[in-house]
């Protein structure tokens, strides 16, 4: 049958770029600006010009750049995906913007046609080429005197604003305003100075003014500082901004990236690590490579290393604040603190920072981690905020330091700390080293106590909780409930045994002997006067305490101590609180009764 070629329906082409590879018919604007400055580009030499006119719906732009010979009209024109900026490998040249050689199919997202009077500054005669939307193409004698090209649309139904004069200025000036050669839109210039961040300014202060100026204009914010950036092997210089106000970690940010001076696009993601989130971005990048669309970076090795050394860049900026500037760096991290964090995990010198200027909850107050370890040298971190806020009161009341190690990154935080110091380990608080601590009442009262404990202990058993007696501070908890990590496991263990269907039951059932068997404990305060008399319902003749009535009592004490902890409750847990609130409002009640 022998080859064939495709055959190429142009309008599906167009219906993709539009929904797929562009995310707004705007773009058709940045492509014609890129064409041109490429094309001044091949012509070499300096300066170069871009005119653009607008009017009745109609868009011209001309350049005065290399321009093309009728032979490369047919073949670049009328070839899709074919570019004169690549060599004869396939690989785009190192001074184009462009590389896809699709761009200028972008102005068939506004116009039906395209016309392209072009001449080539390489000698022949001027020629015009017009396309249109449906496939066909065009090509004619034309009259042009100096090298060049002329592109010129008729907007299509419904695209008649993105050619108006108003808009097509704000995109000029959106995508090209930096470009290093003059663009005007019907006289107006658009291209003025350059890069901001490489103005010449002699006054420090002054070049400080300009840039919060630019940070306000394109961002929106007053900058807490301005981070000067530069990656020699991208090409890369620019600006990143302190964001002033705590921002979510969560959130992605986005940076205004430009190509050799041309707006890629102003919402980039993943040009900076992701931990960097308190900042923003405005770069220009000679070696970094778009994607297709031109709104993104690709993700290559090369970005990698930009991304790489922008981090270094950041982390740099704070190192030296905490050296040349404390009580500033003091503010930043009351802004920043979680994405500080995030460096430390895997930094050692953001480490050092964190344990030297990042203060963390403790037993004793606000302080940093460094500060912590010189008061209490056998200070332990409790893993979560629910455990340092049941312990914190108790451990201290007992001379113990506890760091509250339970928001987002600090536990690694406290482990990682050894690599940068030995001396700085910082062990975990455990319940059962807690209770260790805790002070045991006189050896009368714990023999006075054995009938109680007995009764209060058959109270618990089902609840698998073990009861003890300490006399501890402060005075006024009256029960402490503590669980050790093995009595968690043990806890889990059970609950997903009860909850699982008969062959895992005895699958459970068979591994429950390899589950350590510590229990949880309420420990009683013997130093609380209300603990106390619950105590004294059980006296010398135990034979006569009222087991209901204490059961309900220490029920109740076993689920106090489980609010004020701010446990989980299991479903036998609810029961026994149910069960000892009714029970002793019904006894008062019937008390009254009887009083009257």
């Amino acid at each position: 049958m022998g080859e064939r070629t495709f055959q190429v329906d142009l309008r599906g082409v167009v219906d993709l770029l539009s929904r797929h590879l562009y995310s707004s018919p705007r773009v058709y604007l940045r492509e014609l600006l890129q064409n041109a400055v490429d094309a001044i580009t091949a012509r070499g030499g300096d300066g170069g010009r871009v005119r653009i006119t607008t009017g009745a719906g109609v868009l011209r732009v001309e350049d005065d750049g290399v321009g093309l010979t009728e032979d490369e009209v047919h073949r670049l024109l009328a070839t899709i995906g074919k570019s004169s900026k690549r060599d004869e490998l396939g690989f785009a040249r190192h001074d184009f913007l462009g590389q896809f050689g699709i761009g200028l199919l972008s102005a068939f997202l506004v116009a039906d046609e395209i016309e392209v009077v072009s001449r080539s500054a390489r000698g022949g005669a001027a020629v015009r080429w017009t396309g249109r939307a449906e496939g066909s193409y065009a090509v004619e004698p034309a009259e042009r005197a100096e090298p060049g090209t002329t592109v010129t649309l008729r907007a299509r139904p419904g695209a008649g604003e993105l050619l108006d004069p108003a808009t097509v200025l704000e995109l000029a000036r959106t995508y090209g305003s930096l470009l290093p050669i003059d663009v005007t839109v019907d006289g107006t210039p658009v291209t003025g100075g350059g890069p901001p961040w490489r103005a010449d300014h002699p006054d420090p202060a002054r070049r400080r003014r300009a840039l919060d100026a630019y940070c306000r204009e394109v961002f929106g914010f007053e900058p807490f500082d301005v981070i000067d950036l530069d990656v020699a092997e991208a090409g890369l210089t620019g600006v990143a901004f302190v964001v002033p106000t705590p921002v979510s970690p969560g959130v992605r940010r986005a940076h205004r990236v430009y190509l050799k001076r041309m707006l890629l696009a102003e919402s980039v993601e993943g040009l900076l690590p992701e931990w960097a989130f308190f900042v923003r971005c405005v770069v220009d990048a000679g070696e970094l490579r778009p994607t297709a669309s031109r709104e993104a970076l690709y993700e290559d090795e090369l970005l990698e290393t930009a991304r790489t050394a922008l981090g270094d860049r950041l982390r740099g900026w704070l190192v030296g604040l905490a050296e040349t500037d404390p009580s500033r760096l003091r503010a930043f991290l009351r802004l920043h603190r979680t994405g500080v964090k995030a460096m430390a995990v895997s930094d050692d010198e953001m480490l050092r920072v964190v344990d030297r200027w990042l203060e963390f909850e403790t037993s004793a107050g606000p302080m940093t981690l460094a500060e912590f370890r010189l008061a209490h040298p056998d200070g332990r971190y409790a893993a979560s905020v629910e455990e340092f806020r049941r312990l914190s009161a108790v451990a201290s009341a007992q001379g113990v330091g506890l760091v509250n190690a339970g928001y987002v990154h600090e536990v690694e935080i406290v482990e990682r700390l050894p690599r940068v110091d030995p001396g700085a380990a910082l062990a975990p608080l455990d319940a059962a080293e807690l209770t260790a601590r805790l002070g045991a009442p006189d050896p009368d009262v714990e023999l006075a106590l054995r009938p109680f404990l007995a009764r209060a202990r058959r109270a618990t058993e089902a609840l698998g909780c073990e009861v003890v007696v300490r006399d501890f501070d402060p005075a006024s908890l009256p029960a402490l409930y503590l669980s050790s990590r093995a009595a968690l496991h043990r806890a889990e263990f059970e609950e997903a045994r009860a909850a699982s269907d008969g062959l895992w039951a005895d699958v459970l059932g068979a591994l429950s002997g390899a589950v350590a068997t510590d229990r949880p404990q309420l420990v009683l305060n013997h130093r609380n006067p209300l603990t106390r008399r619950v105590m004294a319902l059980v006296g010398a003749d135990s034979a006569a305490a009222d087991d209901g009535l204490v059961e309900l009592a220490v029920q109740g004490l076993y689920g106090q101590a489980l609010l004020l902890g701010h446990h989980p409750l299991r479903a036998a847990d609810t029961a026994a609180m149910n069960r000892s609130f009714l029970g002793l409002l019904e006894r008062a009640v019937h008390s009254g009764e009887a009083g009257a």
